[in-house]
């Protein structure tokens, strides 16, 4: 950008007292509402907490030496960035804000780093894993949205781990996606397919958020569980998990991924399900119903909650486009 085109106000003295409203007035030329109020409450909580903390200049650099590692050791196949999110709990703190669910329906969780884009699709009733050492696992669901219609052909992409506990991602050489697909759900809004039963495993911690965890003396792991993402156009777009009962990690999920709601039980397919879906009656069966909600529903609450939680604070927004902007009016 060409200085001479732009009036920057001027600025001189900058002190602890008047460097954070010297940033807000320079930034103010932004265009963009949002990205100005983002940006302005961003640097107020960044310099409000190197003033509580005292932050020294040694503590600032190991802060960014930190940071530089976390990227450094990010690849398509390992997202250190989400996973350092997701172990300090904004990963769950930002999808609950962004994707708030009325009663009754299916809360969501974190995606996690193993989520890939080259699962491939299978037909109902097919299987996701082709590990011989798990436990065979039956997965019967169905999908509704909020009024119990079913809902059809909605994509719904599934992962999870091997019996060891390792995605597939975490092999060197893997030439092929294995325990994890897409598929679509039927006119009935049921969907079906053949797993492993979940095992619980450690997050990667041999990298600079495995170091954190470490200082901080909490463990990596992360409970049984099965991903889900939902997409079909006019619905809340759902990133979600079913995670095992009784699991050892259950309460103390690394990621905080684990919600009452989510959790459930590995029962047995019995003679209904066995004749049904063709496996024996002591064959592990996984159930579950989803509900969905619209665009409309979510985008409604959405904006009552931003606009609630923001009144507490004293903080007077309008909602433009779903998000909060400061109201000068």
């Amino acid at each position: 950008m060409d200085p001479s085109q732009v009036k920057i106000p001027p600025m001189k003295d900058l002190t602890a007292d008047n460097i954070t409203q010297n940033v807000h007035t320079i930034n103010s030329l932004c265009e963009d509402e949002r990205m100005k109020y983002v940006l302005e409450r961003l640097v107020t909580h960044l310099h409000d907490f190197a003033r509580e903390t005292r932050l020294s200049t040694q503590e600032w650099m190991t802060g960014l030496l930190f940071l530089t590692e976390v990227g450094k050791i990010c690849t398509d196949v390992r997202q250190e960035f989400i996973l350092l999110s997701d172990v300090l709990g904004l990963s769950l703190l930002v999808d609950s804000i962004g994707h708030p669910k009325p009663p009754g329906s299916t809360e969501g969780t974190v995606l996690g780093p193993f989520h890939t884009h080259d699962a491939e699709e299978i037909t109902t009733g097919a299987s996701m894993s082709h590990d011989p050492k798990g436990e065979p696992l039956l997965v019967v669901c169905t999908l509704k949205d909020t009024t119990g219609r079913p809902i059809p052909n909605v994509k719904i992409d599934i992962w999870e781990t091997d019996s060891t506990g390792h995605y597939d991602v975490q092999y060197p050489g893997r030439d092929k996606p294995d325990g994890r697909c897409y598929m679509h759900s039927g006119e009935d809004g049921v969907f079906w397919f053949n797993a492993i039963t979940p095992v619980p495993y450690p997050i990667p911690h041999d990298g600079p958020v495995g170091k954190l965890l470490k200082k901080l003396h909490r463990h990596p792991y992360r409970p049984s569980h099965m991903h889900f993402m939902f997409e079909k156009e006019g619905y809340d777009h759902l990133i979600t998990a079913l995670y095992l009962r009784n699991d050892p990690y259950e309460t103390s999920d690394a990621v905080f991924g684990v919600k009452n709601s989510l959790v459930v039980d590995i029962g047995r397919a019995g003679p209904e399900y066995a004749r049904k879906y063709g496996v024996a009656e002591d064959h592990a069966l996984l159930t579950y119903d989803f509900v969905l909600v619209s665009d409309t529903e979510t985008g409604d609450l959405r904006a009552r909650n931003s606009k609630e939680a923001l009144d507490k604070l004293g903080r007077k927004v309008k909602i433009v486009n779903g998000l909060p902007v400061p109201d000068l009016d």
